[in-house]
């Protein structure tokens, strides 16, 4: 019989309780769907610690490594002030053998300050984006996201989001059925309005292996909606067209256009599924105009937009 999956929250004395309340209870309502979550909640010396609001939170141990998904929530002090050496180290140790890593709000400048975030992307709360950007130069801040899935590193905006990202992140294991019933029953969107990677992150497969590839998949992920023909694409990094293209062919088994594609496709889908109109899902999701997203849907579906509005609405929004 398989182990329960360990979700291990960091928590340390400030921190925002939101922000491990509200993901925890994404974990919890998903065992009551057939989910198998085991939530931990680990500080840096093993000793209880007392949150924003004052509330005191008990602990079920010191840091250590592990498995499964560790997630770092935020304070109202960062980044007002920088992130202490040794909070910065204890955060750094659930992270060895994680499988994900992720943050909530601020907890991001936790990661950074771990050097959990070089040369990844990221968001954090809006209005301490450019704090983040400054604190970690390798990182790629995003600062419209709701949350950002770079490899196995995920980062989330402010405080509510943290529940966004705990809904993508069940929707990894269990599937969108699943994590729907989790929302109806938490009476949240399975998918905010917000920065668009919601919509197609946990959508996607493991990351390229190359590099380079990493970063056009992560760009068309990111805005849907940009220019990205083949031209464009390439131009981005500095390479041919055949180039490019052999890349997708070698690692992803597809074409620049068809990913670009199933990007848009899944966003339009998604935008649907959300109660959008069939003209507006397919402005958000990047397409041309509605005859050309109408043709993706025959393709893939064998139906129209209208029609698979109207076959899936009612299981598909609470």
């Amino acid at each position: 019989m398989p182990s329960a999956h360990r979700v291990a929250f960091f928590v340390y004395d400030g921190v925002t309780l939101l922000d491990v309340a509200g993901p925890a209870e994404v974990f919890k309502t998903a065992n009551r769907f057939g989910a198998d979550y085991r939530i931990e909640l680990l500080s840096p010396t093993g000793e209880d610690v007392t949150s924003n609001l004052g509330f005191r939170v008990g602990v079920d141990g010191p840091v250590a490594a592990g498995d499964g998904t560790y997630l770092v929530p935020g304070a109202d002090r960062f980044p007002g002030e920088p992130v202490p050496g040794d909070l910065a180290a204890a955060a750094r140790v659930p992270a060895e053998g994680a499988g994900r890593v992720g943050s909530i709000c601020t907890g991001a400048f936790l990661l950074a300050a771990a050097g959990l975030l070089d040369g990844k992307r990221a968001t954090t709360h809006w209005q301490v984006t450019h704090k983040l950007a400054a604190r970690c130069p390798t990182c790629r801040v995003e600062p419209d996201a709701i949350y950002v899935r770079d490899g196995t590193t995920y980062t989330s905006a402010g405080v509510t989001a943290g529940i966004d990202l705990a809904l993508a992140l069940v929707e990894e294991d269990h599937g969108p059925d699943l994590t729907r019933e989790v929302a109806r029953a938490m009476v949240v969107y399975l998918q905010r309005a917000g920065g668009q990677s919601q919509f197609s992150a946990p959508l996607q497969g493991p990351p390229p292996r190359s590099p380079a590839l990493r970063t056009i998949t992560d760009l068309v992920t990111a805005n849907p909606r940009g220019d990205h023909s083949l031209g464009e694409l390439a131009k981005h990094l500095n390479v041919s067209t055949r180039h490019l293209t052999r890349l997708f062919h070698d690692e992803l088994a597809t074409t620049p256009a068809r990913y670009v594609e199933a990007i848009r496709f899944d966003l339009a889908r998604a935008l649907l599924d959300r109660g959008h109109t069939a003209t507006q899902a397919a402005e958000l999701a990047g397409f041309s105009g509605y005859e050309s997203m109408r043709r993706v849907f025959a393709k893939k579906l064998s139906i129209s937009p209208a029609a698979y509005q109207r076959r899936f609405s009612t299981a598909r929004r609470g």
